[in-house]
This record gives structure tokens, sequence and C-alpha cells, in this order.
């Protein structure tokens, strides 16, 4: 493909879909043709910002036009057979995490895509934050012996303003399939596959009964990745916290690291202290993700993809093992989720220190 401004439509106008768009025009790689949203008038007003065409139907939008990018920011209940069609015509998909409301629901996009030749990726801007990526450098000179410890807190605040996501049926899961994502991603970018994931969760419905039918909204994950290496993350929502948390704290036996989106604190054996304090700016970010995105498209040879589906699934993996361990009550294998869809435990090995 030629360098030029690929034909982008956003799909829903949920939160963080304007983020996606600002970091589409800033880019300078995107053009953006068509908005859609259940709300008409949502759509108007937004088409109007971005002088595109409005659109209050999914399959109209994706029907009746030849995009060479689909962004994702509704929910898959109700799009979920829009983006597989999009992905049958050769649209490029770009999705706001989660890659999918389950590990099913995920492969069935991340291997049509593959089958399409179409590319597939999360915007997940953390792929992209500074701290994380000094982190990811700093790691790589580590060994599996080396780290034997990881503890992840996501405090996160208020409630969701979309109704759905009170339905466990429609949102697939709460606070640990949604707020906790990003870290539990980070997580797996940088090691490999957890042997075994333990997880209880709960949520602060006073009726038994009713606790049944609502999503989780704070979780403990605790994954064992070797005999010498384990690992426990928090995921919580608190109306009364002052504000959101997001710190991965992991343990070796030579340095200690401690990251959050705007802070990353290294500490050695002898005490010494390394620390970068960081603006945290989700939108330069995600800047830098849809550049990725957009260049793997137009000089695919020249720039690999990242936080590709692909990578996603063993991310998947691990919130669906959690999930199913909070319901059989015993430490679940992410790697017999991963081979019951064909996938190989050696298709996602992290860095040399994993």
């Amino acid at each position: 493909m030629s360098e030029k401004k690929l034909k982008t439509a956003m799909l829903g106008l949920e939160e963080d879909s304007d983020l996606l768009l600002e970091a589409a025009i800033a880019s300078d790689y995107f053009e953006i043709e068509a908005v859609a949203d259940r709300d008409t008038q949502a759509a108007q007003q937004k088409a109007r910002e971005y002088n595109c065409e409005a659109y209050d139907d999914y399959r109209r939008l994706v029907i009746q036009n030849e995009f060479d990018c689909l962004f994702v920011a509704a929910g898959l209940h109700e799009c979920f057979k829009y983006v597989k069609e999009a992905i049958n015509k050769g649209f490029n998909v770009l999705k706001l995490p989660p890659l999918g409301r389950d590990f099913e629901e995920a492969a069935e996009l991340v291997c049509l895509a593959d089958e399409k030749k179409a590319k597939f990726a999360v915007a997940e801007a953390d792929t992209f934050a500074k701290s994380y990526l000094i982190l990811r450098k700093s790691l790589k000179g580590q060994t599996k012996e080396h780290i034997y410890l990881l503890k992840g807190n996501c405090i996160t605040t208020g409630r969701s303003s979309k109704p759905w996501r009170t339905d466990p049926k429609l949102s697939g899961g709460g606070v640990l399939l949604y707020e906790a994502y990003s870290l539990i991603d980070v997580v797996m970018s940088n090691f490999t596959t957890p042997e075994q994931v333990y997880c209880i969760n709960t949520n602060i419905a006073p009726d038994k009964r009713q606790r049944k039918y609502l999503p989780e909204d704070t979780a403990i994950v605790t994954m064992k990745f070797s005999e010498n290496m384990i690992g426990n993350i928090l995921v919580s929502r608190s109306i009364g916290a002052e504000a959101a948390q997001e710190i991965l704290k992991i343990y070796g036996k030579e340095r200690v690291f401690c990251v959050s989106r705007s802070e990353y604190l290294q500490t050695d054996a002898t005490g010494k202290l390394e620390k970068h304090f960081l603006s945290e700016d989700k939108n330069e970010a995600m800047i830098k993700v849809l550049e990725n995105f957009g260049l793997s498209i137009l000089k695919p040879q020249e720039n690999s993809l990242k936080s590709s589906g692909f990578e996603n699934l063993k991310t998947m993996a691990v919130i669906e093992s959690a999930y199913l361990s909070s319901r059989t009550g015993t430490p679940e294998e992410p790697r017999k989720i991963l081979q019951m869809k064909g996938f190989e435990p050696a298709d996602f090995l992290g860095p040399e220190h994993g």
C-alpha cells in the first residue's frame, strides 16, 4: 500500500472514543470518514466535529462502505457480528480494551483476522507509556531466576456510566476484565504465561442471590509462574477512594521495581535508587499506538504491529482462567485454555527474563 491517509470509521462513541479520534488526527495517518452510534444525536454531533458521515446503524456503516480501518469503542454485545463482517471485508480493526468479553470471542476475532490477512490490535495506551517502556528495557537484562514476586494494585473510582456493564451476560465481566485489563496485559507482555491462576472475587450487593447476577467489583488474582516465581493482583472499585491507582511492584534478587503510569522507581541491592517522574499523558501514548497501527498497515515490512490481537490472547487466557477459578474454587491453567484453541504456550514466550 502506498503511503496515504487511511480511510477510517469509528464504531461506537463510548468512553475513550474521543481519545482514539483525537490521536488518529494527531498521528496524521488517518482520515475519519464516518462515525456510528446508536444515539443518533451523539453520532451527528461528532460527525459535525470531524466533518464526516454519521450513522446510527452499525450494520449500515460496515455494509455500505469500504474502509481501510475500523476503530471499535462500542461494547461487543451490540456489535460483535458487525466487527466480524468488517474483518471479512478486509477492514483493519483497532479495538479499545478488552480484546473480547471472553477468550472464545477474542480467539474467534483473532483467527478471523489472521485468515483474512487483516490487522487486528488492541488500543492499549500502556503499551507505549514511558514508565512501562523503561520497565521493559530494564527487565531485558534479567533472567527468570532473578524475579520471584509480582504485586499489582488497581484501584478505580466511581461507577461505570454504561448500564450494560452491570449485566454479566452483556459485559462478560467486571473490574477484572475492564479496569484491570491494562495492568494484567503489562504483566503478560513482560513475562511468560502463568502455570496456574487462582481467583476470588465479590461485589457489594447485600443480597447473596443478587450478587450472582452482577459483575465483580473486587477481585484478587494469584498467579504461579514457576516454582520460584509467583504474582498477585488486587483490583477494586471504590467510590470513596481519593484517586485511582495502578501500581506494579516487581521483586528480584538484585533489584526491586515499582512502576505506575507516572512514575518509575528502581532500587538495587545496595539501596541505590533510580527514580523517574514521567508526565502521565495518555493522549501522547495513544498517538504512538495509532502511529504504530497506521504504519503497520502502510509500511508493514518496516513496522511490526504492537499489542496485536494475537499477543492479547495471553492476557485473555489469564482473565478467563481467573473467572473459571472463581467458580470452581481451584487453580486453573491458562495454557490449557490456549491449547483448546490450537495455540501452544511456546507461541506466547515473553522476553528472555520470562
